[in-house]
């Protein structure tokens, strides 16, 4: 059953999106004109909750699971805080989940999966849904897990989550009727509502910790108090975390594991000899150079898997700044774009651990995902035809201008940025590679407007409201805001199907709009998205069922074994 129209969704996973509506060009107004809201009937009784399934688990296994070892994980960098109830800092998303949970869990189709809460409705109208959430569930602490606590959770996510602000601040009132039943109330439809309650995105925490002082500041941030499968023990900073299995998981036999080590490794080489020594058990998010994959998987010793990635989506963007009046004119834009070779840069600067997708959403969002978009090919001979009708001749150097070029500091974009470089001279663009950690990068684009363009990462996340319309609606060029309108683009007709999306309940009708909304973007190019990476999971042969799920090893790892 489809989670974004159907008449009092219940729990489960749903069926294949629809198809793509045909008119991808239809206005707002006339789209909205076609969309009549319904009102809230009666309610249909409650569909039986099921499992979460896992269809192509990226370790499967028939063995029978054995109980008990250590599993060391190994991240880097290390996390700022445990939890994410007010951070999205990087990597506390692979803490957080482990700890506390969140209502739902995801399949790698992102369908949603019970974990706090047993089932859901959902009304024809977007505005009402309803919860019956997990009985018997205790906090590390020993205290019942009831409704309070979710209606608590939820409005300090509304409050001071960095994304949870815009995710719930349609939500006008949270009702418990009773300890095991929540009801929102929306002002306003949140068609990605269903798609936001995962533990790492929108954990749920203990009321009687989180009811005074700002939840952002928190001790219990730093020695968390949750409901899931692991136990906060020690956090030895700059070295290590140690959680260890919680006996009262409401999710018996799991979890499997006695105890869980996060160990923080900061040398790529040094993960590597970890992995390969078996001192690490288990490395999310492609944690060795990407130089070092090849040599790492024809060794055989070790396991990948780039399933797992599903929530996250992650791309990399070369971004204009059109402040600049050199980047005011499309023609300019367009010979960059005729300029670069995608495969190239894929096969040379990413050792082939991507893809190159033609427009803004990254292929792992399948139900938004459009592959038919206009993408400018290779031509650098266009590209010089473009600068020169422009106004931009070769002067007696061969340089036509000579831009100043911000790469974010990570291994794949660095090697990118130095093959744009190469490439755009070839046309008579000569570009000063400007080199700078990332605070300082976050800061010279988003607070100081200090770059001509850029090349970094961002997470499309698990829909394109959340993570991709920050990038293009105008409303969002913030000066000091990170991660959201880079470039200045203003589309007044973009900003319309971004804002109707946002509120559209009907699948096939927000399918179209985010496809005009990818067509104009691929057109206007304010930013030209060339890179999609291969995002890996390197596991010790003895670690099993590490990814079950769109969330990987940033999940709970409830399921993850060790053989002897």
């Amino acid at each position: 059953m489809n989670p974004f129209h159907a008449p009092w969704t219940a729990s489960g996973g749903s069926a294949a999106p629809e198809p793509h509506a045909a008119d991808a060009g239809l206005s707002r107004r006339r789209l909205l004109a076609q969309t009549s809201a319904a009102g809230l009937g009666a309610l249909l009784p409650w569909a039986p909750a099921r499992a979460a399934t896992t269809p192509h688990t990226a370790t499967p296994n028939t063995a029978t699971p054995q109980r008990g070892g250590t599993l060391v994980l190994a991240i880097y960098p290390e996390p700022p805080v445990l939890t994410t109830i007010a951070h999205t800092a990087n990597n506390s998303y692979f803490v957080s989940a482990k700890l506390t949970e969140g209502l739902l869990d995801y399949d790698f189709d992102l369908n949603p999966q019970p974990q706090l809460a047993l089932s859901w409705q959902v009304s024809p109208d977007g505005l009402r849904y309803v919860f019956k959430l997990r009985p018997k569930v205790l906090w590390h602490d020993g205290q019942p897990f009831t409704s309070a606590d979710v209606a608590h959770s939820l409005n300090l996510l509304k409050e001071v989550h960095p994304r949870g602000r815009a995710t719930f601040a349609n939500l006008s009132e949270v009702r418990t009727p009773d300890p095991l039943t929540v009801e929102l109330r929306l002002s306003a439809p949140v068609p990605y509502l269903l798609n936001a309650l995962a533990a790492s995105e929108s954990p749920i925490v203990p009321k009687h910790l989180y009811s005074s002082g700002r939840a952002e500041s928190n001790p219990v941030n730093n020695a968390p108090i949750g409901t899931g499968p692991y136990r906060f023990k020690e956090w030895v900073r700059g070295s290590h975390l140690v959680l260890e299995r919680n006996p009262d998981y409401w999710d018996k036999p799991r979890p499997y594991l006695d105890r869980l080590v996060i160990r923080f490794i900061p040398d790529a080489a040094a993960r590597s000899a970890a992995l390969e020594a078996g001192e690490v058990h288990l490395a999310p998010n492609t944690p060795v150079s990407l130089a070092d994959v090849g040599r790492l998987r024809a060794a055989g010793k070790l396991s990948f898997s780039s399933e797992g990635y599903q929530y996250v989506n992650s791309v990399f963007r070369l971004e204009f700044n059109l402040e600049r009046p050199f980047f005011k004119d499309v023609r300019v834009r367009q010979a960059f774009a005729h300029a670069l070779n995608r495969q190239t840069i894929v096969k040379t600067a990413w050792y082939g651990l991507a893809s190159s997708p033609p427009g803004p959403v990254a292929p792992g969002l399948k139900r938004f995902f459009h592959a038919d978009l206009a993408v400018p090919v290779y031509d650098p001979e266009r590209a010089g035809r473009l600068l020169d009708q422009a106004g931009y001749p070769r002067g007696a150097d061969g340089a036509r201008v000579r831009l100043t070029h911000d790469p974010m500091p990570h291994e794949g974009g660095l090697r990118t940025s130095e093959y744009i470089k190469q490439a755009l001279g070839k046309v008579g663009v000569e570009v000063s590679l400007r080199s700078s950690d990332f605070s300082t990068y976050i800061k010279r684009i988003y607070t100081d407007r200090d770059f001509d363009f850029n090349f970094g990462g961002m997470s499309n996340t698990f829909d394109p409201t959340v993570g991709i319309q920050r990038l293009y609606w105008s409303k969002n060029f913030k000066r000091g805001l990170p991660f959201s309108n880079g470039s200045g683009y203003a589309n007044p007709e973009v900003d319309q199907w971004l804002e109707a999306a946002a509120v559209e309940t009907n699948l096939a009708k927000r399918q179209a709009l985010w496809i005009a909304i990818q067509k104009a973007i691929v057109r206007d190019l304010p930013d030209i998205t060339l890179v999609a990476p291969d995002n890996l999971t390197v596991a010790s042969p003895r670690v099993h069922q590490h990814t079950v799920g769109a969330l990987g090893v940033a999940g709970n790892l409830a399921h993850v074994w060790l053989a002897a």
